[in-house]
């Protein structure tokens, strides 16, 4: 099979950009679709810019990109939180989340389709949250992440006879990266109290994250479809600390 070529959201900061680092390392092409340009420099890494809460200018880049690039592997990890209480969430967030972690979803997925169905192999990775199991202050960004697990498993059937496989990667706390630090400092006693009540005692990294795309993504994982794996220290296990 020829070289790979993998299209990731978000891959200027954090998880994405530690995503693009370990695909170009494994000798991928890699197209980074952001809002800005990811800090590497490297042959086989192109950037394009976009917003991909504007579902038009998402649709237009991605045709865009599949006219230049055989693209085999989707890695939507692109994402926001807008943390707000039940009283203070706006529905203009929830549109707004719906269609940066669904609607775009959908429109790359129908984009790098026809490629890796012709090719007779592909693989997507979806970007979840350890929070769809529930969390304080995140009704919308838990809902739609939930939603793109849900999307994986009915994915995960229609492709899989095309030798496409669709997953997604459920990252708990993970530090070093401009999503978590917005919600909660550097440094701060929060920080260290949420790594003391994980089961493995720290924070995760995005390089734990990558790790576990890297897997999903890789060639040699095939039977492996339509299952949410949780990157997360064990905060999905739900024990209580006494």
């Amino acid at each position: 099979m020829s070289k790979h070529t993998a299209l990731v959201t978000g891959g200027s900061s954090g998880i994405g950009l530690e995503i693009c680092r370990q695909l170009l390392d494994s000798d991928y092409e890699v197209i980074n679709l952001s809002r800005r340009p990811a800090p590497l420099e490297h042959p086989a890494l192109h950037n394009y810019t976009a917003d991909l809460s504007d579902l038009e200018q998402t649709k237009a880049v991605a045709q865009e990109v599949c006219s230049k690039f055989e693209v085999d592997t989707l890695i939507h990890n692109a994402g926001l939180i807008r943390a707000a209480l039940i009283e203070d969430v706006s529905i203009e967030d929830l549109h707004h989340l719906t269609d940066v972690h669904l609607g775009a979803d959908i429109l790359l997925t129908q984009a790098v389709l026809p490629n890796m169905k012709a090719k007779g192999y592909g693989r997507i990775i979806n970007m979840a949250t350890r929070a769809l199991q529930g969390m304080e202050t995140r009704t919308c960004y838990s809902a739609t992440k939930a939603a793109m697990a849900a999307m994986t498993r009915t994915w995960a059937l229609e492709m899989g006879g095309h030798g496409i496989t669709v997953n997604a990667v459920a990252p708990g706390p993970i530090a070093e990266t401009e999503m978590f630090h917005n919600v909660i400092p550097e440094e701060s006693e929060k920080m260290k109290s949420m790594a003391a009540g994980l089961p493995v005692k720290r924070l995760g990294s995005p390089g734990d994250v990558a790790r576990a795309v890297m897997f999903l993504a890789s060639p040699d994982n095939g039977f492996i479809t339509g299952q949410t794996l949780f990157v997360c220290g064990g905060a999905s296990l739900g024990g209580l600390s006494l």
